[in-house]
């Protein structure tokens, strides 16, 4: 089968949905399938995988790329076309922050109660609110497309939000590898990491990997801590991520401590940090089911998080940790850790946080996948199919010259997309 795939970026460095884009698409290819990704940048990496990468020119708007993206696929002759966000013009529709206007009206929590409305007019006139708005329009047309929702909160987003018919929702929770995340990853890690860190083992480490520190509730894990190392408690925060680290503490690239906290910055590799931890928090205000708190279940990590994350569906607070009603709530999140600072619930938790990732593994998620890909090919995505390739034939004549987009193959050769015409694609000396 013929897949293409759209992602704004395609590195797994970047976060959550990109490394999970890495993988699917791997996944993919393992099972014999041929992958285009439509993506603004790519890892160096991305060349060896054997993928046809389809990078759009450098600086466009949301809507221009959205407009990019439909121009290359288009003109492919592809069985199914998935998009995680970034685009328009698909099959199948997965989102994987969710609802941008959720998730808007969840950032607004973090303003004062006075200056929300303030906030609610600028988005309804801002220039920038108005082109997303306008990208959403497209997004979630009503075409028969399929709407893949992370869980059932980001589905009832859809359709509160951006009514969509749940006729055309399909749940499909995130998946996690759970061999690379074990909880066997401690006997090489834990010691060594801690011991660089100047560690004992008797202080209950906690981590929090987070890009944008507010929304997932990192200045709330560090009040929490603070409250804790205050009362003579002995614990520790690592945060882990942060696109702006360098400029936010010290930009030196070593950890900086603040306390009982060290910011770590954005590491290649999250595996050892959780083999480190004793527990995993994130009160996050805003996500539609986190990969990474679900890597730390699969680590054998107790973990809190809030009702805001869609991941809380599958958790029994108090069997696997905690679930907090309010992310901005401090003197909740203490009591909660408090519990987890005794060793033997920590482990019990652990033990139960660890069963329940085994029933989500990541070859799961690309399973279920495959059967609404399945779903699509058996029943509308035939006339769909039908009528791109109707538009394979017409699209030259109407392509604007802006819309001229460049194509990677592995061996670096790089092809105009006029020179695509009529079937003359590169991946053929690929596959």
């Amino acid at each position: 089968m013929k897949i293409g795939l759209v992602v704004e970026h395609f590195d797994p460095r970047r976060g959550g949905l990109e490394q999970w884009a890495w993988q699917f698409v791997q996944a993919l290819q393992n099972r014999g399938h041929q992958v285009w990704v439509i993506s603004r940048s790519f890892s160096a990496e991305a060349d060896r995988l054997g993928i046809c990468c389809c990078q759009t020119p450098a600086g466009l708007s949301r809507l221009g790329f959205a407009r990019v993206a439909e121009q290359w696929l288009r003109q492919l002759d592809l069985d199914i076309i998935h998009d995680t966000g970034a685009g328009w013009y698909c099959d199948v529709f997965q989102p994987h922050w969710g609802s941008w206007l959720a998730l808007t009206e969840r950032k607004l929590l973090l303003l004062p109660r006075w200056l929300r409305p303030c906030k609610r007019i600028l988005i309804r006139y801002l220039p920038r609110y108005r082109e997303i708005r306008r990208l959403l329009e497209g997004q979630y047309r009503s075409d028969g497309r399929l709407f893949l929702a992370l869980s059932t909160q980001a589905a009832k987003d859809f359709q509160h939000f951006h009514g969509v018919p749940p006729e055309y929702i399909r749940i499909v929770h995130n998946g996690v590898d759970i061999e690379r995340f074990h909880p066997a990853n401690r006997s090489r890690w834990r010691s060594q990491l801690r011991r660089q860190f100047g560690l004992d083992e008797e202080t209950m480490l906690v981590l929090i990997v987070a890009h944008n520190f507010r929304l997932k509730g990192v200045p709330t894990v560090q009040e929490a801590v603070c409250r804790l190392a205050a009362r003579g408690r002995r614990v520790q925060l690592w945060v882990v991520g942060g696109r702006r680290q360098g400029a936010s503490h010290g930009g030196n690239g070593r950890a900086e401590s603040q306390g009982p906290i060290r910011f770590l910055g954005p590491v290649e590799d999250t595996v050892p940090y959780y083999a480190a931890a004793d527990l995993y928090v994130h009160p996050t205000l805003y996500d539609t089911f986190s990969l990474v708190v679900l890597e730390a279940m699969a680590s054998g990590l107790p973990v809190i998080t809030s009702r805001f994350n869609g991941v809380q569906e599958l958790l029994h607070s108090g069997r696997e940790g905690y679930v907090l009603d309010d992310p901005l709530d401090v003197e909740e999140l203490v009591r909660k850790m408090e519990i987890c600072l005794d060793p033997g619930i920590r482990q019990q938790m652990g033990q139960s946080a660890r069963r329940l990732a085994e029933q989500h593994p990541f070859e799961k998620n690309v399973e279920e996948i495959w059967e609404v890909y399945q779903e699509v090919l058996s029943g509308d995505g035939q006339a769909r199919r039908r009528d791109r390739e109707e538009d394979r034939q017409t699209c030259w004549e109407t392509s604007s010259s802006w819309a001229k987009a460049v194509c990677r193959t592995p061996v670096r050769a790089a092809f105009p997309l006029q020179e695509l015409k009529d079937g003359n694609w590169a991946g053929d000396r690929l596959f």
